[in-house]
């Protein structure tokens, strides 16, 4: 309760003496710092990005679940199999305290987070294997989402590679 009330009063206080503009400045300031993170070039980053691209449309379907066991991406990105669903879970789970609510999740991080979590895998073989697996697993249900799609412009944007589509990634 003491929590709640702190909060309030920082809420309260904030609210008072900024504009709504200056307020939510702050609200971005403090949003850039939630996620997460991850050692450089670790499994767990490149799952990380892989479960973004996964869960960019709002949902996973069956079929994508089963794309990532039938593809064994845990052991592809180094990680154990019993793990994947606990990196999907750690990612929703900061999103979620980061207060997502349901739309797009790339205007909801941002582009400075967006900029770390790409950051976590800066080694070219790793970047090359995370996009192919991550297109595997969009194409999974036959449908390539609007926020699947600008899921992956934004990583080759930020990995400074050249667009691709999701055709290319799986061959």
């Amino acid at each position: 309760l003491r929590l709640r009330v702190s909060n309030y009063l920082l809420f309260y206080s904030l609210f008072r003496t900024y504009r709504w503009a200056s307020f939510n400045q702050y609200i971005d300031l403090f949003k850039d710092t939630a996620m997460r993170t991850y050692p450089r070039n670790s499994p767990e980053a490149a799952a990380r990005i892989v479960a973004i691209v996964l869960i960019a449309d709002g949902h996973v379907c069956h079929s994508e679940y089963e794309a990532l066991k039938q593809l064994n991406v845990a052991r592809d990105l180094g990680l154990k199999s019993q793990n994947m669903p606990s990196i999907v879970q750690t990612l929703c789970e900061d999103l979620l305290m980061e207060g997502f609510n349901g739309r797009s999740i790339l205007s909801h991080i941002g582009d400075g987070v967006m900029a770390s979590l790409m950051a976590e895998v800066d080694d070219p073989r790793l970047q090359s294997k995370v996009l192919r697996v991550a297109g595997a697993v969009v194409q999974a249900d036959r449908h390539l989402s609007e926020g699947e799609a600008a899921m992956l412009d934004a990583i080759c944007r930020h990995w400074q590679t050249s667009p691709v589509t999701v055709l290319e990634l799986t061959h």
